[in-house]
């Protein structure tokens, strides 16, 4: 089924989904991909089950070479240029389709997943967007066929989350033809078998630093010397090592955009970066849910297999309801961002200047989805452990190792805890700068809050309306809370860190949640009502959560910076907007989602 991209009109901008309604036939789902997508995501799911998945044990014997054969396979395929335009050597398909991709060759293993995402993500993508035409032509014809492998140099051993503070210098040399790189990175994904390397370096004492394309080669080293493998918990085969530059030559002509944008450059690579891992995460999600209901129908105890159990199906229905509405969100997201590139090429950008605004002007929801969606994954291995029993704990059963690797997603691109204090800490620069009106809907919560309120008996007749006016009310708790912060301590709110995460959770849990609606909703309008019976509780299940966690970080919010009488009407505002009038029965509910998943022994959705 095709899908018609957003009209101006129907666009919103990053953020607003807390203030504007959003209509469910506005949002893309994974049940709307074209059949040119469908075809892709066959290509990479064939490629996976039939080079990556069978060889899952040698990936935890810290197999590099495996990792970079694979990698190359891939780059033959056309997998690693999928968002490269075509003049590039890549394949010029749209943000969903590269989404698609990034998907379903992700979820066999974490070593190649990151291999995948260092190379094609951040490897790759500053040179397409802020290379110039000659840079361009020269490197990303080899890095999109898998010629050349890329890496990307930003951490170093003291500047981590405060990326901009890096002391690796670039000093121009007196014929001015070239730049000597000094200083150490660590931390850097493909280091042992890439050809090229994204390097942020300072320039005398500029406030920013600046990023440079510096070429490796092995045999001609020129002054880049690399440390051991590192020893990991996780993703054993992803080549990971400390790069030391000691006056690495690099011809001023490979400087990536202007002196002083390698922050700019940095900020806007982990955006994309973001989404993306979100996005890696699903079909990992997937593959683990799989394993865990094949093994519990196929476990017997008690003359019963354990899938039958009513702590099993407890599991189940929850990883596969964080699965769905990870999908959701995560291709909501994408959608979004392909509509606004492309509105910005028909008002005459370039490619390279539409993609760099259309994904900063979803940042917030970059950040969202890689906070959600990671620790969807890190939950839903350990309950797949759980499942498995002592054979989880095991090496020589899958739920180990994709334990272990879904970890680090928690920390790369960003921790979570600072992904955390970006969405919110974004939000609100967004309302200062009149992109999303906060401040007008606030102002309408506190004369709520103060008024007498409804006690009509609203009609909840049709499908999710009692729901959605759960989310509606969600989104004011945000702005009942985040606004008193922001009223409270002004410009010094960042400084308030429990606070920030506390608005984080609150916001990001309305996100997720709406998105799991609207994607249901759209199916039902279309397939009708009883096709989508497990979705439906999928849905209102995962509200149900979020409404509880919603209570939890909201009031722990309101009696930090509320006291007295403000405290008082916060506190029975929150009871107000958390309040349902017919509750879900959640173990129907669960049953229903794991019996469909039982029956047909997989992720079903």
């Amino acid at each position: 089924m095709s899908t018609q991209t957003n009209t101006k009109q129907d666009l919103i901008r990053g953020g607003q989904f807390l203030v504007k309604e959003t209509k469910s036939e506005q949002v893309f789902t994974p049940e709307d991909f074209t059949d040119e997508q469908k075809m892709m995501k066959d290509s990479v799911r064939e490629f996976v089950d039939r080079e990556i998945w069978p060889h899952k044990e040698e990936f935890e014997k810290k197999n590099y070479a495996l990792t970079e054969e694979l990698m190359r396979k891939a780059g033959e395929m056309g997998f690693l240029g999928v968002s490269v335009e075509e003049e590039y050597g890549g394949l010029g398909m749209g943000f969903v389709t590269t989404m698609l991709v990034v998907d379903h060759i992700s979820g066999a293993t974490g070593s190649f997943s990151t291999a995948f995402g260092a190379h094609s993500g951040i490897g790759t993508l500053p040179i397409s967007l802020y290379g110039t035409e000659e840079q361009k032509k020269k490197y990303l014809p080899k890095l999109t066929t898998g010629e050349w492998f890329g890496s990307y140099a930003l951490t170093e051993p003291g500047a981590g989350s405060d990326a901009n503070s890096g002391k690796t210098k670039a000093v121009l040399s007196e014929d001015g033809s070239h730049y000597k790189i000094t200083g150490q990175k660590m931390w850097i994904s493909n280091a042992g078998f890439c050809n090229l390397m994204i390097v942020f370096a300072r320039i005398e004492d500029d406030k920013n630093i600046t990023g440079f394309i510096v070429e490796y080669d092995r045999a001609n080293p020129n002054g880049i010397s690399l440390g051991e493998e590192e020893k990991k918990l996780g993703i054993h085969s992803s080549s990971t090592r400390q790069v030391f530059f000691n006056e690495t030559k690099v011809p001023v002509e490979n400087m990536l955009s202007e002196r002083g944008s390698g922050f700019k450059i940095a900020m806007n690579a982990l955006n994309v970066g973001r989404i993306k891992l979100a996005g890696a995460c699903l079909d990992a999600q997937r593959r683990v849910i799989t394993s865990a209901v094949n093994y519990a129908n196929e476990r017997v105890q008690f003359n019963t297999p354990i899938a039958q159990f009513g702590a099993i199906k407890s599991k189940l229905a929850e990883m596969a309801t964080s699965a769905y509405v990870g999908e959701a969100a995560s291709y909501r997201a994408a959608k979004d961002i392909e509509d606004r590139i492309a509105i910005r090429q028909e008002n005459g950008e370039s490619h390279q200047e539409a993609e760099l605004k259309g994904v900063e002007e979803f940042a917030i929801e970059c950040s969202i989805l890689k906070v959600a969606v990671s620790e969807d994954l890190q939950n839903c291995t350990d309950e797949g452990v759980q499942i498995f029993g002592g054979m989880g704990f095991s090496a020589d059963a899958p739920m180990e190792s994709a334990w272990r690797d879904a970890r680090i997603t928690r920390i790369y691109e960003g921790t979570n805890e600072i992904n955390r204090m970006l969405c919110v800490g974004m939000l609100v620069k967004k309302a200062m700068k009149g992109h999303v009106d906060l401040l007008g809907p606030a102002t309408k919560v506190g004369e709520e809050l103060t008024g007498i309120p409804s006690f009509d008996k609203p009609d909840y007749s049709e499908l999710f309306a009692e729901e959605k006016e759960i989310i509606q009310n969600l989104k004011k708790v945000f702005l009942m809370v985040a606004g008193s912060a922001v009223q409270k301590f002004g410009a010094e709110l960042e400084q308030h860190q429990q606070l920030l995460l506390a608005s984080a959770d609150i916001l990001i849990e309305i996100y997720m949640a709406e998105s799991g609606i609207l994607r249901t909703e759209k199916n039902v309008a279309r397939l009708g009502e009883e096709t989508q019976k497990e979705q439906i509780a999928m849905s209102k299940l995962y509200l149900y959560h979020a409404v509880d966690i919603i209570n939890a970080r909201a009031k722990e919010g309101i009696i930090s910076i509320a006291q007295g009488d403000e405290q008082r009407m916060m506190l029975m505002g929150l009871k107000r907007y958390t309040k349902y009038q017919n509750h879900p029965n959640i173990v129907e509910l669960r049953n229903l989602i794991a019996d469909k998943v039982i029956s047909e022994n997989k992720y079903s959705f």
